[in-house]
């Protein structure tokens, strides 16, 4: 067996280059990777700390204009309502006019059969006659008696008597004449009648029914409205109330036509704050010569409010509420957050009306990101301005 042969020099260097070589190459790679990660910490430690300043968009405070519209739900009622009662008892004979019916002042509406008056009447008229009888007899006698007094034949004392007895039987006569007139006047009350111009908008009662004397919720028999002129109630928040005067103007829209609005007028105001509900009852008028607005239903009611100009007003997102109370974010000369605490005039439901705590020139922070502190640093970027208050309310 031949011995192996001995490794030569020439190829033992080139194993130590090589070996070599390969050092050099993890080495390099080992320190690229080291500087590759420096960089991207460095990178993320600087996107982070931009990051950690909010980006934020300013407006300037708006002007309020001279006028503003509130939005209220109203309740139509027809401008004179009757609901007819029984004013005598009986049973209803006949009715002529029916729901939807027009009708004219003193139009016959129904008619009701009294058998119980109309006994009462025939006796009434029956004692009237006797006691008109007994009346006659009793002058006569009186007449007599005092001829008699002029011959001396009978004393003064019976003559006054007589007298006496006359004036008591005419009294009476008088009692039961108006006893009578009384049971006429109920007998007209057996017709019924429209009591003014306008429609039916109520029957409750049929031929045949029992009808009972009384005014008991529920009992009528009749309901007349006038719906030439129709009336509108709105609840005014009180912190608007001073705003609406007599005169005032609103449209009216009705969700069985929303393409059409009315116009109305304040015509009264209740002068008080109910305090259920906080609000004045305010009451508008406004034309239905055409009875396309219907007494019952709702309205969504605009009305016009006047006040006074130069107040500032801010969009709803730039409020914070928070437990030290309402504050407004700005932004200082330095862009670092200022917070202000301010108070509300009035809320227009798109645009806060500002009572107190902010100023014309402040840059106000539009939606302001949770967590903001006062003197926090933050980015601007472009905003439209403010609109103006001539908002709508709710």
């Amino acid at each position: 067996m031949s011995p192996e042969p001995a490794t030569s020099p020439l190829s033992r260097r080139k194993l130590q280059l090589a070996a070599v070589a390969i050092g050099l190459v993890a080495i390099a790679i080992l320190v690229e990777g080291a500087f590759a990660r420096y960089s991207l910490a460095s990178h993320l430690s600087v996107r982070a700390e931009e990051l950690a300043v909010p980006t934020v968009a300013v407006l300037a405070p708006g002007k309020a204009t001279a006028t503003a519209t509130l939005e209220l739900p109203g309740r139509i009622e027809a401008y004179s309502r009757a609901p007819i009662y029984a004013r005598v008892g009986g049973y209803l004979k006949s009715w002529s006019a029916d729901i939807g019916t027009p009708v004219k002042a003193g139009q016959l509406l129904a008619e009701i059969e009294t058998p119980d008056l109309d006994q009462q009447l025939m006796q009434a008229r029956a004692e009237l006659a006797a006691a008109k009888a007994s009346a006659a007899l009793s002058a006569s006698t009186a007449k007599r008696w005092q001829a008699l007094l002029a011959s001396d034949s009978v004393s003064r004392q019976e003559a006054e008597e007589k007298s006496g007895d006359l004036a008591n039987k005419r009294a009476a006569v008088d009692a039961l004449q108006a006893n009578v007139e009384r049971y006429l006047a109920l007998k007209g009350y057996a017709r019924i009648v429209a009591p003014f111009d306008g429609v039916v908008t109520a029957r409750s009662t049929d031929v045949g029914a029992l009808i009972n004397a009384g005014g008991a919720p529920g009992s009528e028999l009749f309901v007349v409205s006038d719906l030439k002129k129709l009336r509108v109630y709105v609840s005014v928040p009180q912190s608007y109330a001073a705003l609406v005067r007599r005169g005032t103007k609103a449209r009216l829209s009705v969700p069985e036509s929303p393409d059409k609005s009315y116009v109305a007028t304040v015509q009264s105001l209740s002068q008080a704050i109910a305090s259920a509900s906080g609000s004045m009852l305010v009451q508008l008028a406004t034309d239905n010569a055409d009875a396309q607005l219907l007494p019952g239903g709702f309205a969504n009611v605009k009305l016009e409010l006047t006040h006074a100009a130069g107040a500032l007003s801010i969009p709803p997102s730039a409020l914070i509420f928070s437990k030290t109370g309402l504050r407004v974010a700005t932004v200082g000369v330095d862009n670092k957050a200022v917070l202000k605490t301010v108070t509300v005039a009035r809320d227009l439901g798109s645009v806060i009306e500002i009572g107190s705590g902010l100023a014309a020139d402040d840059r106000v922070i539009e939606s302001p990101p949770d967590g903001l502190a006062d003197g926090d640093p933050v980015k601007l970027v472009a905003a439209p301005q403010a609109p103006e208050q001539a908002g709508r309310g709710r």
